[in-house]
C-alpha cells in the first residue's frame, strides 16, 4: 500500500500517527473558530475569539468563547470548564489573543492552568498585538504552533480559511481604511427586486427574511438610500437574530426625505443620516430635535462615507440598498461580499428595478466574478453568496533573533507629540473608558462595589439617587451587563426614553464622575500607570470622529474631555500641576 505524506507536515517514522494528530488540530481549530463565531453580534464591534482545551488522548475538556470586550475571555473560560484535565492538554485557538494594550489575562491563564502546547489558526492582524501572545507564550516554555508557519500542510487550509472568515472584519479594518461591507438583496428569478410600481413586499420567503435578522444582527449598521427610506418606510431592525440593534444608517445627497419615518424612532436604536453639506439646513433641525444624527459630506460618496465610519470603529456593515446605491458602493469598491435571495418566481416589467444599477459594462468579459461561491436552498429560495473582494492574507510580521522578550508597556509605539485612542483594539487603547479593567467605587452606603469596567459605572450614575424603582432597576440592570457596550447601550437608550429618571445635577457631575472612575483604573493597575505616564509631554485624544463632548470630534471641532481627563490624571501621578506642564487652554 502506497502512503501519501504531502498531507503531513511532521518528519517521523511514524507518519500515521502524526497525520492523525493533523487532523486532529485541524478538527479543532475549526472548532474553535465555529465557536469564536458564535459571539458575532451578540456586542459589537468586537474581534471573536474561540478556545478549544483538549487532553492528550484528544477528548474535549473545555471551550469559551469571547462574548465581548470586558468580559472574560475564551481562554480563561475554557480552562475554567477542563479544570485540572488543563494540566499537559493543547489549546486551540482560531487566532493569536489581543484585545486590549496591557492585558495578559487570556495568555495568564493558558499558562496558570498547566497547558502544555497552544496550536493558533491565525495571528493577530493588527499589527501592534501581532505576535505578543506567541512570544509570551514561548518565553513561558509552551510550545506554539501556527497554522501555515509551524503546521504546513494542506490539511490545515480549510481550518485556517474557517480562521480568516470568522474575523474577516477586523482583517479587512488591518488591510485598510474601510468597514467589511456585506450586500444584500432580494430579486425574483428575472432579476427584479421590486414590480414597476415600486411594490416589493414580499419577493422573499419568511425563512429568508429571518436569515436577513440574522444578518442584521451579526452587523455594527445597516445602510439604506433614501430611494428604499422613501419606498419601503423601514424598521431596519434584527427583532429575529443576533444580540443587539445594528445603526440604521440613511445616505442621502439630497436629503429629500419625509417628515415622518419609523427610522426617526431612536427609542431603541440609533439613526445616522449622512448628506451634502447644506442639504436642507432647516430639515436637518428637524431630525436633530427628533434625535437623529446628521453628518454631512462635502462630496458624498460610498468611499468617504465608509472611512468615515471606520473611523468611528465599525468593522462590519450591511447593505440592504437599492440598485443606484448598490452599483455605487461596488465601483466605490467598499463591497467585499454578496448575499442574494432568489426567489422562484417571474414578475416582469421592463422598467422593473434589478439590484444593481449602471456599472458602466458592456462585455461580459468585464462582468465581476465572485470568489468562494456558496449556495444554500433557504425555504423555496436559493441564496447565493460570494466575495467580491478576497480576504487579505496578511503576511505575519515575524521578529528575528530572540523571540522571548517581552515587550515593555512604557515604550511609546509614537513619536508624536499627538496620541490618539478610542477603540480598546488600538495601540493605546486601555485608555478607553471601554477597557475591561474592573474598578471599585465607594458606594452609598460606607462600602465599596465592584464595577466591570468605567463604562459600567459611569452610565449607572446617570440614574443613582433618583427615588424612582425604575431607575434603582436600571442601576442593577447595568451593573451586571456582560459588558461596557451593553451598559452603555442600556443607559443611554434609558436616558434617551426615560429622561424624566436622570438625576437633575447629571450634566453638573459627569466629568468629576468620570475623573474619579478613571483615576481608580489607573491607580490599581500598575501597567496601565505606566503607560499612561510613559506619554508624559504628549497631548492625549479621544479619537471618537462623532463625540464632541468627550472625544477630539470629526475635525477636532470636539472638547476632547476624556483626554483632557487623562492627560490631568497624569500630571496629578507625576506630582505636576495641570496649568504649568499642559497647555492651558487644555487646563481643567
Amino acid at each position: 500500500m502506497v502512503v501519501s505524506l504531502n498531507v503531513c507536515c511532521y518528519s517521523s517514522p511514524r507518519p500515521f500517527l502524526l497525520c492523525k494528530v493533523a487532523a486532529e488540530d485541524a478538527t479543532f481549530i475549526k472548532r474553535a473558530a465555529q465557536l469564536a463565531d458564535k459571539s458575532a453580534g451578540f456586542t459589537s464591534p468586537h474581534p471573536n475569539f474561540g478556545c478549544i482545551i483538549a487532553t492528550p488522548s484528544g477528548k474535549i475538556a473545555g471551550e469559551g468563547f469571547l462574548y465581548a470586550q470586558g468580559t472574560k475571555p475564551a481562554e480563561l473560560l475554557a480552562v475554567e470548564v477542563a479544570g485540572e484535565s488543563s494540566r499537559g492538554s493543547t489549546a486551540y485557538l482560531n487566532m493569536e489573543p489581543g484585545d486590549c494594550h496591557g492585558d495578559h489575562t487570556a495568555v495568564s491563564a493558558l499558562v496558570q492552568a498547566g497547558v502544555s502546547r497552544v496550536v493558533i489558526g491565525i495571528r493577530h492582524p493588527l499589527s501592534h498585538l501581532q505576535g505578543n501572545a506567541v512570544r509570551a507564550l514561548r518565553s513561558q516554555g509552551l510550545q506554539v504552533d501556527v497554522l501555515q508557519e509551524d503546521l504546513k500542510s494542506k490539511i490545515f487550509e480549510e481550518a485556517r480559511k474557517a480562521c480568516l472568515l470568522v474575523n474577516a472584519p477586523l482583517i479587512h479594518r488591518a488591510a485598510s481604511r474601510v468597514p467589511f461591507s456585506l450586500l444584500k438583496y432580494a430579486m425574483t428569478l428575472d432579476g427584479k427586486i421590486a414590480a414597476s410600481s415600486g411594490h416589493a413586499a414580499w419577493i422573499s420567503s419568511r425563512e429568508s427574511r429571518n436569515r436577513v435578522f440574522e444578518l442584521r444582527g451579526r452587523s455594527d449598521a445597516i445602510i439604506v438610500g433614501g430611494n428604499t427610506l422613501r419606498r419601503d418606510n423601514p424598521r431596519l431592525t434584527a427583532r429575529h437574530g443576533g444580540g443587539h440593534m445594528p445603526v440604521r444608517i440613511v445616505m442621502t445627497q439630497t436629503l429629500d426625505l419625509p417628515e415622518e419615518a419609523n427610522l426617526w424612532d431612536i427609542s431603541d436604536v440609533p439613526t445616522i443620516v449622512v448628506t451634502q453639506r447644506g442639504a436642507r439646513r432647516s430639515f436637518q433641525k428637524l431630525l436633530a430635535s427628533k434625535g437623529v444624527e446628521v453628518v454631512e459630506f462635502d462630496i458624498l460618496n460610498p468611499r468617504e462615507v465608509m472611512e468615515y465610519f471606520h473611523d468611528r470603529g465599525y468593522l462590519c456593515i450591511l447593505w440592504e440598498c437599492g440598485g443606484t446605491l448598490a452599483a455605487s458602493a461596488i465601483s466605490a469598491g467598499v463591497i467585499h461580499k454578496v448575499f442574494a435571495f432568489v426567489a422562484p418566481k417571474i414578475i416582469g416589467g421592463k422598467n422593473a428595478p434589478s439590484p444593481v444599477g449602471e456599472l458602466g459594462m458592456v462585455e461580459m468579459s468585464q462582468a465581476l466574478d465572485f470568489i468562494d461561491v456558496c449556495y444554500e436552498q433557504v425555504g423555496p429560495d436559493m441564496l447565493i453568496s460570494g466575495f467580491l473582494q478576497p480576504i487579505p492574507d496578511l503576511t505575519p510580521i515575524i521578529p528575528s533573533g530572540d523571540e522571548t522578550f517581552a515587550i515593555d508597556p512604557s515604550i511609546s509605539p509614537y513619536e508624536s507629540s499627538i496620541i490618539f485612542f478610542y477603540k480598546t483594539w488600538d495601540p493605546y487603547g486601555a485608555f478607553s473608558n471601554f477597557s475591561p479593567h474592573p474598578i471599585q467605587m465607594p458606594d452609598s452606603n460606607g462600602g465599596y462595589l465592584m464595577w466591570a469596567s468605567v463604562e459600567h459605572y459611569y452610565q449607572a450614575n446617570k440614574f443613582i439617587g433618583v427615588n424612582d424603582p425604575a431607575a434603582k432597576d436600571c442601576i442593577e440592570k447595568i451593573k451586571s451587563a456582560k459588558s461596557p457596550e451593553e451598559a452603555a447601550r442600556m443607559g443611554r437608550s434609558m436616558q434617551r426614553q426615560r429622561p424624566d429618571l436622570v438625576r437633575s445635577d447629571w450634566e453638573d457631575v459627569k466629568i468629576d464622575i468620570m475623573y474619579k472612575a478613571l483615576r481608580c483604573k489607573f491607580s490599581i493597575y500598575p501597567h496601565l500607570n505606566s503607560m499612561l505616564l510613559s506619554t508624559a509631554g504628549s497631548i492625549l485624544v479621544e479619537a471618537s470622529p462623532h463625540d464632541r463632548f468627550w472625544g477630539g470630534g470629526r475635525e477636532g471641532e470636539g472638547l476632547n474631555y476624556l483626554g483632557r481627563l487623562l492627560m490631568k490624571l497624569r500630571s496629578e501621578f507625576l506630582g505636576e500641576s495641570s496649568t504649568s506642564s499642559e497647555s492651558p487652554c487644555l487646563a481643567l
